[in-house]
């Protein structure tokens, strides 16, 4: 099932060629985003209800529902599944909540007085899919931390049902999350109303939430052209598992397909110093992945993925931090030995019985985390994502005396002279 690399036998070359994934270099992706992106631009709710009946096959009467429709909605579940949104939440709030800390003042010398405040970012966009799976845990991964940080109006946006609203575990998020409204509207046209803004939906500072190569080609390009930032290029999921001799093959192909019933596009990658294990996992996946409703998806992901042999687990890690996955898992006994040496990773599961399943859902970890390498510069969602941190200083008299003759120094030799005279002043008034 999986085609097997030799570390050893991988020139630097190679291993570049093998650890990229989701490019455009035909530039076909970037071409019918940035067709989107105008047309939205452009003709703002129209284009929105063109795209929704194109693409997701539902001719909307408006681009959003309201509170009524969503609490009828969220009604429509079972008891069992609405308990089992409540605890995500609950895992979810408890981690998030811990992160939001107030700093301490911190005087750098006598008198000059420095220190930092949180303020949430008022309006942020959340992107929440619904392609080939409807995804309510990443509503619950985005809003929560949004409501912990504070945001003045957060805008939801999730493609529609064949009904023209959104199924009910979504509706119930909502109602966790007290979202009044969830606009309908999907894909890299989604992300372009939050950017631009249209008549409908709001104009957002900042855009959150995972999607496939359109969804990220559009986050990336609205970041660079308009005043809207985003969480990070966060693309189809991929998990990269190491594992030897004390692994168990029937867990590690779980896992693995776990991954790959993602999206075609997703990659599940297998690490290890036993080639018996891979050869155990291979096995494994052809009997598991026939068993799933999703096998076709799952199938055609498994195939653009692979497994690494190396000589030891040092080795092992080496490749994984190059890789730098979304999703690392160490299903080992003595995971303990080599946790040190991640550098590169979204998010990290530890030993036999920590699937990356329980990272999606429900431990409290949130699940939003950098793809494609990116884990080498990005961080996953927090709440440090909603908020920006601002820096205040205060100077007394003592203060200005005691760093006033540096600043002057210091802006003299660059030619500032102004700036050197804005403290000069300061001195002459105190002198006088």
């Amino acid at each position: 099932m999986l085609n097997t690399y030799n570390y050893k036998e991988l020139s630097p070359d190679a291993l570049s060629q093998l650890i990229i994934r989701n490019t455009d270099p035909a530039h076909t992706i970037q071409e019918t985003v940035d067709n989107i992106i105008q047309n939205v631009r452009q003709k703002g709710d129209a284009a929105l209800f063109d795209f929704t009946e194109r693409f997701d096959k539902v001719k909307l009467d408006r681009l959003y529902i309201e509170e009524d429709d969503i609490q009828l909605l969220a009604t429509s579940i079972g008891r069992d599944q609405q308990r089992a949104l409540e605890i995500a939440f609950n895992n979810i709030y408890k981690f998030h909540q811990n992160q939001l800390r107030k700093e301490k003042k911190i005087d750098t010398m006598q008198g000059v007085t420095c220190w930092r405040e949180a303020r949430p970012i008022e309006r942020v966009g959340l992107y929440v899919p619904g392609g080939s799976a409807v995804l309510p845990s990443t509503f619950l991964m985005l809003g929560v931390p949004a409501r912990i940080a504070g945001c003045k109006e957060i805008v939801v946006c999730c493609p529609p049902q064949a009904s023209g609203l959104i199924n009910g575990y979504i509706a119930y998020c909502a109602y966790l999350l007290k979202i009044k409204r969830i606009y309908l509207v999907g894909g890299a046209q989604a992300i372009a109303a939050m950017a631009y803004g249209t008549a409908t939906i709001p104009k957002v500072d900042k855009i959150f939430g995972p999607g496939n190569q359109f969804v990220t080609k559009a986050k990336t390009i609205v970041q660079a052209t308009t005043n809207t930032a985003i969480d990070m290029p966060a693309g189809p999921s991929e998990v990269l598992i190491i594992a030897d001799k004390t692994s168990n093959p029937i867990y590690v192909a779980a896992d693995l397909l776990a991954q790959a019933e993602h999206g075609k596009d997703s990659q599940a990658i297998l690490v290890s110093d036993s080639e018996s294990l891979i050869e155990q996992v291979n096995q494994e996946l052809a009997k598991q992945v026939e068993a799933l409703p999703r096998v076709e998806i799952a199938k055609a992901a498994i195939a653009h993925s692979y497994a690494v042999l190396c000589s030891d687990l040092t080795q092992a890690m080496s490749f994984s931090n190059a890789y730098a996955p979304e999703h690392l898992i160490l299903a080992l006994d003595d995971w303990q030995s080599i946790i040190n040496k991640i550098i590169n990773a979204g998010s990290v599961f530890l030993g036999h019985l920590t699937p990356e399943s329980v990272g999606d859902y429900a431990s409290g970890t949130n699940h939003t985390l950098p793809t494609s390498a990116y884990a080498k510069a990005y961080s996953g969602v927090s709440v440090d994502s909603f908020i920006k941190k601002i820096t205040f200083q205060h100077i007394t008299p003592i203060g200005i005396n005691q760093l006033g003759p540096t600043v002057e120094i210091l802006a003299e030799l660059e030619g500032l002279h102004a700036h050197k005279n804005a403290v000069s002043v300061r001195l002459r008034h105190k002198a006088e």
